[in-house]
């Protein structure tokens, strides 16, 4: 049973792998990054403070450090180890030979379970428990499939990897979001979420447009991604 869903796990990861182009190439080796995220990462405090105050702001911007930090070495310093199942694009991987890579990226040595996955997991989980609007919880998660997608196109990770990797995530998002919530309980003039979370009202060219805070952030991570395919598409042509 063991060696069969290896094999159904690789013969997944090298459909998946083998639909490439130049255009997504250059877009999901962008999308993979961290640094070009920043700007979402700053709209979600933004977005925290607006809604909820510093107080409880300062405790869930904490408690995602924490759960980011819990699910990454979950990942990387407890399981890899412990399983040591080789990237795909691993030279000493037997299948190495039918992956394909980005401008010569093949990551580190162990693939099992996807730190990637973990961590966009972990941040998703956390935030959409503290926002609970729906379109954000849609948005935050795809922004975390996109991120887990990346891995496979690269070459890097099997989509066990990142199916393991998200339940990591799911499950440090979750413990870490509760810790933050009996904090906030306790702690005098904190915001309990959900509580403030009221519409804003923006004036443009005399039409009143209303939003939560957290719709900051769905239109910083839309633009970035936009910027991402604009980028891939001018070096593309």
């Amino acid at each position: 049973m063991g060696e069969y869903l290896i094999n159904l796990d690789t013969e997944i990861f090298l459909w998946f792998n083998s639909r490439n182009n130049l255009f997504w190439d250059i877009a999901m080796k962008m999308a993979t990054g961290k640094l070009i995220w920043i700007g979402m990462y700053l709209s979600l405090v933004y977005a925290m403070y607006k809604a909820y105050g510093w107080k409880t702001t300062l405790v869930m911007a904490v408690m995602s450090g924490l759960a980011v930090t819990a699910a990454d070495q979950m990942t990387a310093s407890v399981l890899r180890p412990i399983f040591e199942r080789l990237r795909p694009a691993n030279l000493n991987n037997p299948i190495s030979h039918l992956v394909h890579i980005v401008d010569g990226y093949r990551s580190g040595g162990f693939s099992f379970p996807s730190c990637h996955a973990a961590n966009t997991f972990a941040l998703a989980t956390l935030t959409s428990l503290l926002f609970r609007r729906w379109r954000f919880t849609v948005a935050i998660v795809f922004w975390a499939i996109v991120n887990c997608y990346s891995r496979i196109y690269l070459g890097v990770h099997y989509p066990g990897d990142l199916l393991a990797g998200t339940v990591i995530g799911c499950l440090c998002g979750g413990i870490f979001y509760v810790v933050g919530r009996l904090i906030i309980s306790y702690w005098f003039g904190c915001t309990v979420p959900g509580a403030t979370d009221r519409k804003r009202v923006a004036s443009f060219n005399g039409k009143k447009f209303y939003y939560r805070p957290v719709d900051v952030v769905i239109f910083i991570e839309a633009m970035t991604m936009i910027y991402i395919l604009v980028c891939a598409a001018s070096i593309f042509v």
